[in-house]
């Protein structure tokens, strides 16, 4: 659903020179302004264009690691994980064993997590058929 919006968000961003202001950046991409001054300030958004006021300007390539941090964040990686991801990130290719590392170490997680998530889901479709039995039988 975020996908339309942001392709339409870039077209927009190419009328105005490629840059766009922290609110329009906050509605672009549904987190808040907040937010993405605190991921600035640990360092998962890194170097963040400012006018001479000192006003940060946002590009596509910042619209496009932020929804990276997101599916991250939305698949449970810790905070630490991300800006760790991202400090090797900015270090270049040569941290790309790191990085695919951190990404599989996280998969593995996910993986434990989809087997035990099914689980639960087998259960409780057992309860299900158990309460269908139940009142069938009144």
């Amino acid at each position: 659903m975020e996908l339309p919006t942001i392709i339409s968000s870039f077209q927009r961003i190419t009328c105005l020179g490629g840059l766009i202001n922290i609110q329009r950046f906050a509605t672009l991409t549904n987190i808040s302004a907040h937010t993405i001054r605190y991921y600035e300030k640990i360092g998962v958004l890194k170097h963040i264009a400012r006018n001479a006021n000192g006003h940060r300007f946002f590009t596509s390539k910042d619209i496009d690691w932020i929804q990276f941090v997101k599916r991250l964040k939305k698949m449970g990686m810790p905070l630490d994980n991300i800006k760790l991801y991202a400090d090797l990130r900015e270090q270049g290719e040569s941290t790309a064993e790191q990085r695919k590392e951190l990404l599989q170490d996280h998969a593995v997680l996910l993986e434990e997590k989809i087997v035990l998530e099914a689980l639960h889901l087998k259960k409780i479709k057992e309860k299900i058929i158990y309460y269908e039995n139940v009142i069938n039988k009144n």
